[in-house]
């Protein structure tokens, strides 16, 4: 990732590096974490289920399908670089995101 922002543009595709917070009340994003988007998550990080429900609010976020959403690193972790294939709209909150 480029110091200029916690996203880029691959052609068509925009790859994310996200802080994941699971536990929390709702699902949302929080603004940023160091260089990184924060999202919170409404999941418990066990058995992949934070990671499925990161998967599906992305997915709504940008107007894609779940398989248009690839996590590429950080499985395990709360880092993640995650890549969204085509994104059909994008959230106010990305480019908020890129102004911190």
């Amino acid at each position: 990732m480029t110091s200029a922002g916690p996203y880029r543009w691959q052609g068509q595709d925009l790859c994310l590096e996200l802080q994941v917070q699971p536990r929390a009340k709702k699902d949302a994003v929080a603004g940023r974490y160091g260089a990184r988007i924060r999202v919170r998550l409404a999941a418990l990080p066990v058995e992949g289920k934070a990671n499925d429900r990161l998967v599906r609010f992305l997915a709504e976020e940008f107007g894609v399908t779940q398989k248009s959403v690839q996590i590429l690193a950080g499985q395990s972790g709360r880092r993640k670089t995650v890549l969204i294939n085509a994104p059909q709209r994008i959230p106010e909150w990305l480019a908020e995101a890129g102004e911190e």
